[in-house]
């Protein structure tokens, strides 16, 4: 799963997760408090995808969550598009709140005006989630991601990335939510890109209404510092909606667009996919 005048939104993260940590220590054995992420709609409340930011969500000790989707986008300035697929990811409930993921690569096929094809894999990608608690309203997780140095040379990784992020959830209502990510990652580039790494912050703000049990629309924008070695900073923005065709089964649409820079190198893109709780 790159993105600053957007960073004055997000930069009280750490004091809200410090305040989740300090307020939240006796909140599960509260039975008045419902876990945010239980009940016949958890699983719109667990999947990472469709949007860029993650859950606070953990998947729970001794389930599993497979995701995949896929997603067309027109290249900026290049007149030339692209597709990735099957955008999977693997996540593990493990004992004390944790969580175990795994990205595998992605098939990558770019299609550029009066060039060849470039077709080839993304890099594979491994992290570690901790919910941190929960009270009526908050929910508080902190994640860790590491990006192998894999793929092709096209779309891979020339080195190991990292990426740390903080993750709070604001549900102002019964049927409403506010996340707010803020990450700090170390990442290269593809070897035909130069391999060169680049650090960034990556604020994220995402927006959620849940009409029915079954049904969720959300919103969000997302940028970085530094899109890459010498780069400036970017933003894009996305939306979409989820369906739950079974309390184990999602299904969801999405669209994003370029705002500023060029943050994924697109003007929009368009995607589908789907979520499964084991």
């Amino acid at each position: 799963m790159a993105k600053n005048h957007g960073q004055n939104k997000v930069w009280p993260i750490p004091a809200l997760l410090a305040a989740l940590i300090l307020g939240t220590q006796g909140s599960r054995a509260d039975d008045a408090i419902q876990d945010p992420c239980d009940g016949r709609s958890a699983l719109l409340a667990i999947l990472d995808r469709p949007t860029v930011s993650d859950s606070a969500c953990v998947v729970h000790y001794g389930q599993a969550v497979l995701e995949a989707g896929y997603e067309h986008a027109d290249l900026l300035g290049s007149g030339g598009t692209a597709d990735n697929f099957p955008e999977a990811e693997l996540r593990f409930g493990l004992p004390g709140n944790n969580e175990f993921v795994l990205l595998p690569p992605n098939d990558n096929l770019q299609r550029l005006p009066g060039s060849p094809h470039l077709h080839g894999f993304s890099a594979t990608a491994v992290g570690i989630k901790h919910e941190l608690g929960y009270t009526r309203h908050w929910l508080g997780a902190v994640e860790g991601l590491f990006t192998l140095p894999s793929g092709s040379q096209a779309f891979g990784s020339q080195d190991l990335g990292v990426a740390f992020n903080g993750i709070v959830t604001y549900a102002p209502s019964d049927d409403t939510g506010i996340s707010l990510q803020l990450g700090v990652a170390s990442q290269t580039n593809p070897v035909l890109a130069g391999g060169g790494r680049y650090t960034s912050v990556n604020p994220d703000i995402s927006f959620t209404w849940q009409p029915w049990w079954k049904l969720q629309f959300y919103g969000e924008v997302f940028g970085q510092s530094r899109t890459g070695p010498g780069l400036g900073s970017g933003f894009d923005a996305d939306g979409g909606l989820q369906y739950l065709l079974t309390p184990s089964w999602e299904v969801d649409l999405e669209e994003g667009v370029r705002l500023s820079g060029s943050l994924g190198g697109y003007t929009h893109y368009a995607g589908a996919g789907m979520g499964f709780l084991f």
